[in-house]
């Protein structure tokens, strides 16, 4: 299966040497020869696929949709009917400054976005065009829209079974909630294994799909706008410098832990969304008498036998796959940013954490879809080049724009590193223990993978931590369906409590009497 990590990787080109030529051709085959084998066969069970109607589909992203949509239905469409809740909370309506907790609402949200918002927004959506039409972006928000309630079942239970450590931080995730929830209920070796299952899959992971892959695209697109591989000077041989720079502001900030991240994050995301989102508006007013043409296409497009890609299931797989596979929704990841959040209800995070995949997938993949549409860009030659199909449709209207793609490029490379490493290292935590040791030993390999991964062909290496990000849902998803009914009490609670006329101060007692009342 051509996925996206390393479609969008092929797609910026080879990586420059670290070496002479000729010795980094042998480490990169070295490399291949070692760990292709496995990293092939975890590849193809992780996304094995089934052919409908003459298109493959990865039974993982069916593993991923059927959760999406059980839990829309069971929690009653929660991901609509509590979207004002979610922007409430947000803005520090049921802020509690003194609950347990590391960050805000609005940073845990931002520091969680930070981890999904990146180059599947830009080359991801590129793909599902070339390869789907224009009508994979009706797909795309549909995913978007039904992942919302993935993240809202997660992130309360992320919550929920967090654990608070004496000098003030907490560990939370799937890790925890799969021990002490499935323990609960009577399931405690079932628990056990699944989250150490998942801690492992996480931290390889974060090593590859929130590391090397990130830091080794962000190189590529630095190089390509300072002169290519002959005529910039990270281009020859020193790739591997612009890596260690990029490690050191890495590791500036997640020495300092959550709190250190979510500053950076509540400042950084708003700012390359703002960059991006400004650019795709400045392109859509230049071509605003293509918009109502662009709409148009796209619901013909879903639903036309003559869509590109296999006709309506293929156009249908293409939008759901970038769209599921972009906001993440159902692996699991985001839960443990989430955790850090200060508050003693913990369905109020879940509501935040449903903006996420809003953000993420219906509101920037659907501008970078638009900007595609609207310049008629997937048409041209580009079309099927990933991120350089997104370059090719700013480029019709702001012919610098390669410069604002790297500069938001190694923003999106940099945040979802920062957040990366916490998921890693609570997992790291998890299985080794949370002390000194273990959180600092953890934090310099993850710098070092930062060096690494700058000037390395990544091959295999970028196959297999896809698969074992996505191995993650396995555990995620069976933990979520066991504990659904869990969050759908709490969820019940709180929306009594909100309705009520006298909302007193949020507190954990107050949502627990006003749900009595009903």
């Amino acid at each position: 299966m051509k996925r996206f990590l390393l479609s969008a990787a092929l797609s910026l080109g080879a990586c420059s040497p670290l070496l002479a030529q000729t010795h980094k051709t042998t480490v990169d085959e070295q490399i291949d020869a070692t760990i292709g084998p496995a990293a092939q066969f975890i590849s193809d069970i992780i996304f094995y696929e089934v052919n409908i109607a003459g298109n493959g589909i990865p039974l993982i992203l069916v593993w991923l949709l059927a959760g999406a949509v059980f839990f829309t239905l069971y929690l009653g469409f929660i991901n609509i009917r509590g979207f004002r809740h979610a922007l409430d909370i947000v803005r520090g309506k049921y802020n509690q400054e003194d609950a347990p907790g590391e960050v805000s609402h609005f940073q845990a949200l931002t520091a969680a976005v930070s981890g999904t918002v990146g180059l599947g927004n830009i080359a991801g959506v590129a793909i599902a065009i070339s390869l789907g039409g224009p009508g994979a972006t009706f797909w795309m928000i549909l995913a978007g829209l039904l992942g919302m309630s993935s993240k809202f079942v997660s992130c309360t239970l992320g919550v929920k079974y967090r654990d608070n450590h004496e000098d003030g931080t907490v560990s939370g995730g799937p890790m925890h909630y799969l021990n002490k929830g499935l323990k609960e209920r009577g399931m405690a070796g079932v628990g056990k294994f699944l989250a150490a299952f998942f801690a492992i899959m996480c931290i390889g992971g974060a090593i590859g799909a929130g590391n090397m892959f990130q830091i080794n695209q962000a190189t590529q697109q630095f190089i390509a706008v300072t002169g290519g591989e002959a005529g910039s000077w990270f281009g020859q041989g020193n790739a591997w410098i612009f890596g260690l720079i990029m490690a050191v502001l890495v590791g500036l900030v997640i020495l300092g832990g959550m709190k250190s991240i979510a500053r950076v994050t509540e400042k950084v995301v708003p700012l390359m969304c703002g960059i991006y989102i400004v650019a795709a508006l400045i392109v859509l007013a230049t071509n605003y008498t293509h918009i109502p043409g662009a709409f148009e296409a796209i619901f013909e497009g879903a639903f036309t036998a003559s869509a590109i890609g296999g006709g309506v299931v293929g156009v249908m797989i293409q939008g759901l796959r970038r769209g599921m596979f972009s906001n993440e929704a159902g692996i699991g990841s985001a839960s443990i940013a989430h955790s850090a959040v200060k508050t003693n209800v913990p369905v109020t995070e879940g509501f935040v954490a449903s903006l996420e995949p809003f953000i993420d997938t219906v509101v920037v993949c659907t501008m970078t879809a638009l900007v595609i549409v609207v310049t008629g860009a997937y048409e041209m030659d580009a079309a099927g080049d990933g991120i350089a199909l997104t370059s090719t449709a700013f480029a019709t209207v702001i012919d610098w724009f390669p410069m604002i793609l790297a500069a938001a490029v190694i923003l999106f490379a940099f945040s979802t590193m920062i957040t990366w490493s916490y998921y890693g290292l609570k997992s790291w935590t998890y299985l080794f223990g949370h002390n000194k040791g273990a959180d600092i030993s953890f934090k310099l390999l993850f710098c070092a993978f930062v060096v690494l991964g700058a000037p390395m062909q990544l091959g295999s290496v970028v196959a297999f931590s896809d698969a074992m990000l996505f191995a993650m849902s396995i555990p995620n998803m069976i933990g979520l369906y066991l504990l659904s009914p869990i969050v759908k009490r709490e969820m019940q609670d709180f929306l009594a409590y909100a309705r009520s006329t006298d909302n007193k101060e949020l507190s954990k007692e107050a949502v627990q009497a006003e749900a009595a009342k009903v």
